[in-house]
C-alpha cells in the first residue's frame, strides 16, 4: 500500500509538473503573439489619428474640396477604424488568455506545494498532509483545470458577443452622428438598424446570463429552472427535446439544485455537440431520497470501457462525463453510462437529498 501511495502521488506530481511545464510554454509563445499584435494596434492607432487630421482639414475646407474625395476619405476613415476595433478584439483576446494561463500556473503551483508534504493517500481517493490537517483530493487537478476552462469559455463568449456588439453600436452611433446634418433619411435608416441590433443583443445577454447563473433557480427551483431551460434548448436547436418530471416538486438545497441543474445543462450539451441526435429526453425524478436524472438521446454513442480505459487521454466529450462524474462523487452521488456505437447515450446522475444520506 505504501508503494502504491508513493507511486499515486509521484504520479500526480509529474502530471503536475507537465501541466506547468507546457502552460509556461504556450505563454512563451503567447508573448510574441501579444507583442506583434500590441504593434500593429500601435500602428492602426496612429493611422486613425492621421486620417482624423485629414477629416478635419477637409472639414474646415468642405466648400473646396471634391465631394469624391471627401468620399473616399470617409471610407478610409470607416475601413481604419473597423481594423483597429478587429485587432483591439484580438489583443483582448489573447490577454485574458494569457490572464487564464498565468492563473492556472498559480493554481497547479499551489496544488504542488500542498502534495509536498503528503504523507499517505486513503483508498487512491484523498491525501492527507504530514500535521493531519488538508485533504486535498487526487482528482482536483481535472477539478480545477475544468473550472479554469470554464472561465476561458465565459471570457471568449463575453468578447465574441456581448463586447463585439458594443464596439458594433459605438461604431454605428458615430455613423449616425454624421449623417444627421447631411443624409436625415440615411441616419434614421442607420438608428432603425441600430434598435434593432440593439434588441438582438439583448436577448442574447439575457440568454448569456441566464446560462451562467439562472436568477429562476434560487427564486423558484430546480424544476422550473430545468423547464425553462429545455424550452429553450429545443427553440434553439434542431432537437426534439422532452422532459418528464416525476414526484412531487420540492425545493433542495441550494448547491444541490445548482448541481442538478449544472449536471442537466452539461449532459444536454454533450450531447448536442458530440452526438448531434435528433431526439433527446431529460427524465428528473424527484419521488425518492435520491434524486435521479436521466439524460438519453438517439444520436451517435460510445463504448464506454474504450473511451475510459486510458484517464490520461480522454476525448473532449468523455473528459466533461470524467470530471461531472467526479464532482457527483465527491458529495455521495453517482453516474451509470449506458451507451453504444448504435444505440445512442442513457446517462444517469443520481444525488441525495441531504448529507445524511451521504
Amino acid at each position: 500500500m505504501a508503494q502504491d501511495t508513493d507511486d499515486s502521488r509521484d504520479d500526480l506530481i509529474e502530471l503536475i509538473t507537465r501541466e506547468m511545464k507546457s502552460s509556461k510554454e504556450k505563454l512563451a509563445e503567447l508573448k510574441g503573439q501579444l507583442d506583434q499584435t500590441q504593434l500593429i494596434v500601435d500602428r492602426e492607432q496612429q493611422r486613425n489619428a492621421d486620417i482624423a487630421t485629414e477629416l478635419r482639414t477637409i472639414q474646415d475646407n468642405i466648400e473646396t474640396v471634391p465631394r469624391q474625395d471627401i468620399r473616399s476619405k470617409y471610407d478610409e476613415a470607416l475601413d481604419a477604424r473597423f481594423r483597429l476595433t478587429t485587432m483591439r478584439g484580438q489583443l483582448e483576446k489573447f490577454q485574458a488568455h494569457r490572464d487564464w494561463l498565468e492563473e492556472r500556473q498559480k493554481f497547479l503551483a499551489q496544488i504542488l506545494n500542498a502534495l509536498q508534504g503528503i504523507e499517505s493517500l486513503g483508498d487512491g481517493e484523498e491525501a492527507v498532509s504530514t500535521n493531519g490537517a488538508t485533504r486535498v483530493p487526487v482528482n482536483i487537478v481535472r477539478i480545477v483545470q475544468a473550472q479554469e476552462e470554464e472561465k476561458l469559455r465565459l471570457a471568449r463568449l463575453m468578447h465574441d458577443g456581448p463586447a463585439q456588439s458594443l464596439t458594433n453600436f459605438i461604431l454605428q452611433t458615430e455613423i449616425c452622428q454624421r449623417l444627421f446634418d447631411r443624409d436625415p433619411a440615411r441616419a434614421a435608416e442607420e438608428l432603425g438598424n441600430l434598435k434593432s441590433t440593439a434588441s438582438v443583443t439583448f436577448q442574447k445577454v439575457r440568454d448569456f446570463i441566464f446560462d451562467l447563473r439562472p436568477m429562476m433557480l434560487d427564486d423558484l427551483g430546480v424544476i422550473p429552472t430545468v423547464r425553462r431551460y429545455t424550452d429553450s434548448f429545443r427553440e434553439k436547436n434542431d432537437i426534439d427535446t422532452r422532459l418528464e418530471i416525476m414526484g412531487e416538486e420540492r425545493r433542495l438545497e441550494s448547491h444541490r439544485e445548482v448541481m442538478l441543474f449544472r449536471g442537466i445543462q452539461e449532459l444536454m450539451a454533450d450531447a448536442r455537440d458530440y452526438a448531434t441526435p435528433t431526439e433527446l429526453t431529460v427524465k428528473l425524478d424527484m419521488s425518492t431520497e435520491r434524486i435521479k436524472v436521466t439524460v438519453s438521446d438517439n444520436g451517435r454513442g460510445f463504448d464506454p470501457d474504450t473511451a475510459f480505459a486510458d484517464e490520461s487521454h480522454l476525448d473532449a466529450r468523455t473528459q466533461s462525463l470524467f470530471t461531472l462524474r467526479e464532482k457527483f462523487e465527491l458529495v455521495g452521488g453517482s453516474m451509470v453510462i449506458h451507451s453504444g456505437e448504435t444505440e445512442g447515450s442513457s446517462i444517469e446522475l443520481e444525488l441525495p437529498v441531504s448529507d445524511e444520506e451521504f
